[in-house]
Protein backbone atom coordinates (compact mmCIF):
# COMPACT_ATOMS: atom_id res chain seq x y z
CA UNK A 1 0.00 0.00 0.00
CA UNK A 2 1.38 3.37 -0.73
CA UNK A 3 0.13 6.03 0.96
CA UNK A 4 1.64 9.98 2.23
CA UNK A 5 2.61 10.72 5.31
CA UNK A 6 0.75 12.90 7.56
CA UNK A 7 2.78 16.18 6.54
CA UNK A 8 1.78 17.77 10.22
CA UNK A 9 3.46 14.50 11.77
CA UNK A 10 7.46 15.26 12.62
CA UNK A 11 8.07 11.44 12.23
CA UNK A 12 9.33 10.53 8.82
CA UNK A 13 9.45 6.70 9.79
CA UNK A 14 5.78 5.80 10.93
CA UNK A 15 6.54 2.36 11.94
CA UNK A 16 3.30 0.90 10.09
CA UNK A 17 4.46 -0.37 7.28
CA UNK A 18 3.08 1.51 4.72
CA UNK A 19 5.12 2.39 1.80
CA UNK A 20 5.31 6.75 1.17
CA UNK A 21 7.70 9.27 -0.14
CA UNK A 22 7.83 10.64 3.67
CA UNK A 23 11.97 10.70 3.00
CA UNK A 24 12.04 13.29 1.00
CA UNK A 25 10.24 15.64 3.25
CA UNK A 26 13.82 14.88 5.27
CA UNK A 27 15.20 18.79 6.07
CA UNK A 28 18.49 19.26 6.04
CA UNK A 29 20.98 18.06 8.26
CA UNK A 30 22.04 19.80 11.35
CA UNK A 31 24.72 22.55 9.92
CA UNK A 32 27.58 20.93 11.56
CA UNK A 33 27.12 17.73 10.41
CA UNK A 34 28.94 17.82 7.17
CA UNK A 35 31.57 19.50 6.22
CA UNK A 36 29.79 19.74 3.11
CA UNK A 37 26.09 20.10 1.60
CA UNK A 38 24.69 16.85 0.92
CA UNK A 39 23.51 16.32 -2.46
CA UNK A 40 19.65 16.55 -2.76
CA UNK A 41 17.35 13.52 -2.15
CA UNK A 42 16.08 11.51 -5.08
CA UNK A 43 14.70 8.31 -5.41
CA UNK A 44 16.30 6.27 -8.22
CA UNK A 45 14.22 4.53 -10.42
CA UNK A 46 15.73 1.34 -10.19
CA UNK A 47 15.64 0.48 -6.99
CA UNK A 48 14.16 -2.99 -5.44
CA UNK A 49 11.77 -1.48 -2.43
CA UNK A 50 9.89 -4.47 -1.94
CA UNK A 51 12.27 -7.00 -1.37
CA UNK A 52 12.71 -7.30 2.04
CA UNK A 53 9.17 -6.87 2.58
CA UNK A 54 7.68 -10.05 3.73
CA UNK A 55 11.03 -9.92 6.60
CA UNK A 56 9.00 -6.22 7.03
CA UNK A 57 6.07 -6.84 7.47
CA UNK A 58 5.26 -8.71 10.52
CA UNK A 59 7.52 -6.70 13.10
CA UNK A 60 5.90 -4.23 15.30
CA UNK A 61 8.35 -1.66 16.10
CA UNK A 62 7.74 -0.21 19.67
CA UNK A 63 7.16 3.28 20.27
CA UNK A 64 10.72 3.99 21.03
CA UNK A 65 12.47 2.08 18.45
CA UNK A 66 10.14 4.76 16.31
CA UNK A 67 11.16 7.71 18.30
CA UNK A 68 14.64 6.63 17.92
CA UNK A 69 14.69 5.93 14.18
CA UNK A 70 13.51 9.68 13.26
CA UNK A 71 15.91 10.92 15.64
CA UNK A 72 18.20 9.10 13.54
CA UNK A 73 17.17 10.56 10.34
CA UNK A 74 16.82 13.87 11.46
CA UNK A 75 20.45 13.87 12.81
CA UNK A 76 22.11 11.77 10.55
CA UNK A 77 23.47 9.90 13.28
CA UNK A 78 24.09 5.82 13.60
CA UNK A 79 21.43 4.23 15.76
CA UNK A 80 22.71 1.96 18.56
CA UNK A 81 20.82 -0.83 19.73
CA UNK A 82 21.42 -2.80 22.76
CA UNK A 83 19.63 -5.61 23.88
CA UNK A 84 19.02 -9.63 24.62
CA UNK A 85 19.05 -11.39 20.97
CA UNK A 86 16.02 -11.99 19.85
CA UNK A 87 14.30 -8.90 20.09
CA UNK A 88 14.16 -7.19 17.31
CA UNK A 89 17.44 -5.18 17.17
CA UNK A 90 18.42 -6.47 13.62
CA UNK A 91 14.92 -6.62 12.25
CA UNK A 92 13.94 -3.00 12.65
CA UNK A 93 15.99 -1.95 9.98
CA UNK A 94 14.00 -4.16 7.50
CA UNK A 95 11.39 -2.16 8.65
CA UNK A 96 12.57 0.87 8.26
CA UNK A 97 14.62 0.15 4.60
CA UNK A 98 10.38 -0.68 2.98
CA UNK A 99 8.57 1.62 4.44
CA UNK A 100 10.94 4.65 3.50
CA UNK A 101 11.95 2.87 0.16
CA UNK A 102 15.61 2.55 1.16
CA UNK A 103 16.31 -0.43 -1.18
CA UNK A 104 18.21 -3.70 -0.08
CA UNK A 105 19.58 -3.54 3.65
CA UNK A 106 23.87 -4.42 3.41
CA UNK A 107 23.81 -6.62 6.67
CA UNK A 108 28.00 -6.67 8.37
CA UNK A 109 28.48 -9.14 10.83
CA UNK A 110 31.32 -7.96 13.37
CA UNK A 111 34.16 -10.20 14.54
CA UNK A 112 36.58 -10.16 16.82
CA UNK A 113 38.66 -9.91 13.35
CA UNK A 114 36.77 -7.36 11.74
CA UNK A 115 38.51 -4.35 10.66
CA UNK A 116 37.13 -0.49 9.37
CA UNK A 117 39.19 -0.86 6.17
CA UNK A 118 37.77 -4.54 5.44
CA UNK A 119 34.42 -3.00 5.61
CA UNK A 120 35.01 -0.45 3.01
CA UNK A 121 37.01 -2.44 0.74
CA UNK A 122 38.98 -5.83 0.26
CA UNK A 123 41.95 -6.10 -2.60
CA UNK A 124 43.34 -9.38 -3.46
CA UNK A 125 46.62 -8.60 -3.92
CA UNK A 126 47.76 -11.94 -3.69
CA UNK A 127 45.45 -13.27 -6.35
CA UNK A 128 46.89 -10.31 -8.52
CA UNK A 129 50.37 -11.28 -8.21
CA UNK A 130 49.45 -14.82 -9.22
CA UNK A 131 47.60 -13.63 -12.11
CA UNK A 132 50.38 -10.92 -13.33
CA UNK A 133 53.11 -13.20 -13.90
CA UNK A 134 53.46 -12.22 -17.31
CA UNK A 135 50.86 -9.32 -17.47
CA UNK A 136 50.33 -6.63 -14.82
CA UNK A 137 46.45 -6.91 -14.55
CA UNK A 138 44.25 -3.62 -13.67
CA UNK A 139 44.46 -3.10 -9.70
CA UNK A 140 40.77 -2.39 -10.08
CA UNK A 141 39.54 -5.93 -11.00
CA UNK A 142 40.65 -7.60 -7.45
CA UNK A 143 39.13 -4.56 -5.90
CA UNK A 144 36.05 -4.75 -4.51
CA UNK A 145 33.85 -2.69 -1.86
CA UNK A 146 32.57 -4.04 1.15
CA UNK A 147 29.23 -3.11 3.09
CA UNK A 148 30.44 0.01 4.88
CA UNK A 149 32.22 1.17 0.94
CA UNK A 150 29.08 0.16 -0.94
CA UNK A 151 26.80 2.12 1.26
CA UNK A 152 29.20 5.95 1.46
CA UNK A 153 28.78 5.42 -2.09
CA UNK A 154 24.88 6.72 -2.07
CA UNK A 155 24.87 10.12 -4.16
CA UNK A 156 21.31 11.02 -4.19
CA UNK A 157 19.20 8.62 -2.02
CA UNK A 158 21.09 6.65 0.87
CA UNK A 159 21.67 3.19 1.60
CA UNK A 160 19.94 0.92 4.82
CA UNK A 161 23.51 -0.49 6.48
CA UNK A 162 23.29 -2.87 9.26
CA UNK A 163 26.25 -3.23 11.77
CA UNK A 164 25.51 -6.50 13.42
CA UNK A 165 27.20 -7.27 16.98
CA UNK A 166 29.23 -4.51 17.11
CA UNK A 167 30.25 -5.50 20.73
CA UNK A 168 32.26 -8.46 19.13
CA UNK A 169 34.44 -6.00 17.75
CA UNK A 170 38.71 -4.93 18.90
CA UNK A 171 38.68 -2.18 21.07
CA UNK A 172 39.74 0.30 18.30
CA UNK A 173 36.85 -0.49 16.01
CA UNK A 174 34.09 1.40 17.29
CA UNK A 175 36.19 4.82 17.22
CA UNK A 176 38.06 4.18 13.78
CA UNK A 177 34.63 3.22 12.29
CA UNK A 178 33.04 6.60 13.33
CA UNK A 179 35.91 8.42 11.66
CA UNK A 180 34.78 7.27 8.58
CA UNK A 181 31.11 7.91 9.05
CA UNK A 182 31.35 11.31 10.42
CA UNK A 183 33.67 12.24 7.74
CA UNK A 184 31.62 10.47 4.62
CA UNK A 185 34.26 9.93 2.54
CA UNK A 186 37.43 7.35 2.45
CA UNK A 187 40.61 7.18 0.16
CA UNK A 188 41.74 3.94 -1.44
CA UNK A 189 45.46 4.49 -1.70
CA UNK A 190 45.71 1.26 -4.00
CA UNK A 191 43.18 3.16 -6.67
CA UNK A 192 45.35 6.46 -5.79
CA UNK A 193 48.37 5.43 -6.95
CA UNK A 194 47.01 4.41 -10.48
CA UNK A 195 46.45 7.79 -11.25
CA UNK A 196 43.38 6.58 -13.30
CA UNK A 197 40.49 9.68 -13.09
CA UNK A 198 37.45 6.98 -12.52
CA UNK A 199 38.45 3.60 -11.82
CA UNK A 200 35.43 0.95 -11.91
CA UNK A 201 35.10 -1.59 -8.93
CA UNK A 202 32.73 -3.50 -7.76
CA UNK A 203 30.78 -2.70 -4.69
CA UNK A 204 28.82 -5.20 -2.32
CA UNK A 205 26.04 -6.36 -4.38
CA UNK A 206 28.01 -6.80 -7.80
CA UNK A 207 27.02 -3.78 -9.53
CA UNK A 208 30.12 -1.97 -11.13
CA UNK A 209 30.81 1.76 -9.52
CA UNK A 210 33.09 4.48 -10.42
CA UNK A 211 35.46 5.88 -7.57
CA UNK A 212 36.36 9.46 -8.67
CA UNK A 213 40.43 9.59 -7.98
CA UNK A 214 40.40 6.81 -5.99
CA UNK A 215 38.37 8.32 -2.97
CA UNK A 216 35.00 7.35 -1.90
CA UNK A 217 32.64 10.65 -0.94
CA UNK A 218 29.21 10.11 0.19
CA UNK A 219 26.80 12.07 -1.13
CA UNK A 220 23.89 10.67 1.34
CA UNK A 221 24.74 9.83 5.09
CA UNK A 222 23.88 5.91 5.00
CA UNK A 223 20.98 5.01 7.74
CA UNK A 224 22.71 2.61 9.99
CA UNK A 225 21.73 0.77 12.83
CA UNK A 226 24.64 -0.80 14.71
CA UNK A 227 23.04 -3.91 17.39
CA UNK A 228 25.09 -4.67 20.42
CA UNK A 229 23.99 -7.94 22.71
CA UNK A 230 25.62 -5.85 25.33
CA UNK A 231 28.77 -7.88 25.56
CA UNK A 232 31.28 -4.47 26.52
CA UNK A 233 30.88 -1.24 26.75
CA UNK A 234 32.07 1.60 24.30
CA UNK A 235 34.20 4.75 24.74
CA UNK A 236 32.31 8.21 25.74
CA UNK A 237 33.41 9.85 22.09
CA UNK A 238 31.83 6.33 20.18
CA UNK A 239 28.44 7.17 22.45
CA UNK A 240 28.14 11.08 21.91
CA UNK A 241 27.91 10.23 18.69
CA UNK A 242 25.27 7.86 18.42
CA UNK A 243 21.39 7.69 19.13
CA UNK A 244 21.58 5.07 21.78
CA UNK A 245 18.33 2.93 22.37
CA UNK A 246 18.09 0.24 24.52
CA UNK A 247 15.56 -2.64 24.28
CA UNK A 248 13.63 -3.93 27.39
CA UNK A 249 12.24 -7.52 27.33
CA UNK A 250 8.85 -7.00 26.23
CA UNK A 251 5.54 -7.07 28.31
CA UNK A 252 2.55 -9.71 27.99
CA UNK A 253 0.63 -7.18 25.88
CA UNK A 254 3.81 -6.98 23.66
CA UNK A 255 4.41 -10.37 23.25
CA UNK A 256 0.85 -11.24 22.37
CA UNK A 257 1.01 -8.41 19.79
CA UNK A 258 3.93 -10.18 18.41
CA UNK A 259 2.52 -13.61 18.62
CA UNK A 260 -0.47 -12.53 16.44
CA UNK A 261 1.80 -10.25 13.94
CA UNK A 262 4.18 -13.01 12.90
CA UNK A 263 1.45 -15.95 13.26
CA UNK A 264 -1.98 -14.22 11.70
CA UNK A 265 -2.10 -16.66 9.19
CA UNK A 266 -2.89 -19.98 11.89
CA UNK A 267 -5.38 -17.28 14.14
CA UNK A 268 -7.95 -19.79 12.98
CA UNK A 269 -6.40 -22.91 14.12
CA UNK A 270 -4.27 -22.01 17.54
CA UNK A 271 -5.43 -22.45 20.65
CA UNK A 272 -5.50 -19.38 22.88
CA UNK A 273 -5.16 -21.61 25.80
CA UNK A 274 -2.21 -23.12 25.09
CA UNK A 275 -0.73 -19.78 23.79
CA UNK A 276 -1.10 -18.11 27.37
CA UNK A 277 0.77 -21.05 29.00
CA UNK A 278 3.37 -20.64 26.83
CA UNK A 279 3.02 -17.41 27.87
CA UNK A 280 3.27 -17.45 31.48
CA UNK A 281 6.00 -20.27 31.22
CA UNK A 282 8.09 -17.27 29.06
CA UNK A 283 7.41 -14.47 31.58
CA UNK A 284 8.22 -16.27 34.39
CA UNK A 285 11.62 -17.81 33.37
CA UNK A 286 11.60 -13.27 32.28
CA UNK A 287 11.26 -12.74 36.39
CA UNK A 288 14.06 -15.51 36.91
CA UNK A 289 16.79 -13.49 35.20
CA UNK A 290 16.82 -16.28 32.67
CA UNK A 291 18.66 -15.86 29.30
CA UNK A 292 15.65 -16.54 26.98
CA UNK A 293 14.34 -14.26 24.28
CA UNK A 294 11.48 -13.56 22.11
CA UNK A 295 12.18 -15.63 19.07
CA UNK A 296 12.40 -18.58 21.27
CA UNK A 297 8.57 -18.43 22.56
CA UNK A 298 7.77 -17.32 19.09
CA UNK A 299 9.49 -21.31 17.79
CA UNK A 300 7.56 -22.50 20.37
CA UNK A 301 4.04 -21.75 19.80
CA UNK A 302 4.64 -22.26 16.06
CA UNK A 303 5.90 -25.96 16.45
CA UNK A 304 3.38 -26.61 19.18
CA UNK A 305 -0.03 -24.69 18.90
CA UNK A 306 0.13 -23.43 15.14
CA UNK A 307 1.14 -26.63 13.89
CA UNK A 308 -1.23 -28.87 15.86
CA UNK A 309 -3.88 -28.80 13.12
CA UNK A 310 -5.83 -31.75 11.61
CA UNK A 311 -2.90 -32.81 9.09
CA UNK A 312 -0.39 -33.09 12.34
CA UNK A 313 -0.99 -34.77 15.80
CA UNK A 314 1.66 -34.79 18.70
CA UNK A 315 1.25 -36.96 22.20
CA UNK A 316 1.42 -34.95 25.36
CA UNK A 317 4.70 -35.88 26.36
CA UNK A 318 6.04 -34.94 22.87
CA UNK A 319 4.84 -31.21 23.25
CA UNK A 320 6.16 -30.87 26.97
CA UNK A 321 9.18 -32.31 25.94
CA UNK A 322 9.41 -29.82 22.84
CA UNK A 323 8.30 -26.85 24.50
CA UNK A 324 11.22 -27.76 27.11
CA UNK A 325 13.82 -27.74 24.44
CA UNK A 326 12.52 -24.80 22.72
CA UNK A 327 12.01 -22.43 25.92
CA UNK A 328 15.66 -23.57 27.19
CA UNK A 329 17.95 -20.62 28.62
CA UNK A 330 20.65 -19.67 26.07
CA UNK A 331 23.57 -19.11 29.20
CA UNK A 332 24.42 -20.34 32.77
CA UNK A 333 23.87 -23.51 34.70
CA UNK A 334 20.41 -24.77 32.67
CA UNK A 335 21.29 -23.89 29.13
Amino acid sequence: MQTEPNTKDWKIFQGDGSQHGGLLHLPDPPPWRFSRAPLPLELPQSLDIHGDAPRAAPFLPSRPMILAVNTALYLRRPLLITGKPGTGKSTLIYKVAHELKLGPVIRWPISSRSTVRGGIYEYDAVGRLQAGRNTEPPVEQYLKLGPLGTALMAKTWPHPLLIDEIDKSDLDFANDLLNVIEEGEYEIPELRRLGIQNPVVTDYFGNKVVIPDGRIQSGQFPFVIMTSNAEREFPPPFLRRCIRLKIDPPQRADLERIINSHLKHYAGVMNTTEIGGLLGTFETKLSENQDISTDQLLNAVFLTVAMCDSERSFDDQEIADLRETLLKQLSGPGA
